[in-house]
């Protein structure tokens, strides 16, 4: 066997044995995304009460004198969380997100503001250390399986810079999870809170009801606020996780194509050197047949 064919065997069995790895995590990816999922659809339901529950709240008083409201006059230090992944093979997913972060850097520095890095996920830790950028405060290790827990954790550390007066305002920047073959990096401001208009159901629709509230509206507001952006934080990492969990989905499906497509072109490669040899192999014997007549003939002759 010529050293060419066994060169392409060996690459044979190379993309084959990668081609089973990038099969395996595909499947996973695949169960794994239905239970992200299913979490996403889970917790958007609490944020959209809770968003009513604050607009009523406020609605119900004429001085929003919380510091999560308010805007102030001279903003000039903004807070910036990132949210990627902890691993690699997902495609574009990180990259998309770092793209989206460079662009709300350059609006905010261009509107006068100092920028300062709240990161999650070892992919973004990684950037902006590469990059010497400083990074305030970082997380990694949940990036695919977020809890409430290590959302409220990194909620408190942006609150309590936003409230010590060491930032003016707050942003997020992930990705939105919008089906499993639609995804999209997005940047939302999380303080001061923007209020929403909250989708009601047709049946809550029409006046509003007058309430009146115990304990008083600023003290609801207090304790419902810093909740509100534990949700957001929250909601960002449960739809970056089920997007990471997509996009790898689609880049390992990618990959064990492109493994088949090469294993195809290899095959035939290999074929056609099997070939070449066998057509080099039957030249040689007959060569020999030739040469061993004519020299039978050529000692026929002598004699």
């Amino acid at each position: 066997m010529g050293a060419k064919l066994r060169e392409v065997r060996r690459r044979i069995r190379s993309v084959q044995s990668t081609m089973k790895i990038t099969r395996a995590m595909e499947l996973i990816a695949t169960s794994r995304i239905m239970k992200a999922q299913q979490r996403v659809e889970a917790a958007r339901p609490y944020a959209e009460r809770l968003t009513a529950a604050i607009a009523d709240v406020a609605a119900a008083t004429t001085s929003l004198g919380h510091p999560l409201l308010e805007e102030r006059p001279d903003r000039k230090t903004a807070l910036v969380f990132v949210v990627t992944s902890d691993r690699g093979l997902a495609g574009a997913y990180s990259s998309n997100v770092l793209r989206r972060a460079e662009e709300l850097f350059s609006l905010l520095r261009s509107e006068g503001k100092e920028v300062k890095l709240f990161v999650s996920g070892r992919k973004g830790i990684s950037y902006y250390r590469f990059r010497e950028r400083p990074i305030e405060q970082s997380w990694f290790g949940f990036s695919e399986t977020p809890t409430y827990e290590q959302a409220k954790e990194i909620a408190d550390a942006l609150i309590e810079m936003y409230t010590s007066g060491e930032a003016d305002e707050i942003h997020g920047v992930f990705t939105n999870f919008v089906t499993i073959v639609r995804q999209r990096a997005v940047a939302r401001r999380f303080v001061p809170m923007v209020m929403e208009e909250v989708d009601r159901p047709e049946e809550q629709r029409g006046p509003l009801a007058q309430y009146l509230f115990e304990p008083e509206p600023d003290e609801l507001l207090s304790a419902l606020l810093p909740r509100y952006v534990e949700t957001r934080v929250f909601n960002a990492l449960i739809e970056s996780a089920a997007s990471e969990h997509a996009a790898r989905r689609r880049a390992m499906s990618a990959a064990t194509e492109n493994a088949q497509e090469l294993i195809k072109v290899l095959t035939r490669q290999a074929n056609q050197a099997r070939q070449t040899e066998i057509t080099t192999e039957i030249m040689e014997i007959v060569g020999g047949a030739e040469a061993l007549r004519q020299a039978a003939a050529a000692a026929a002759a002598s004699e």
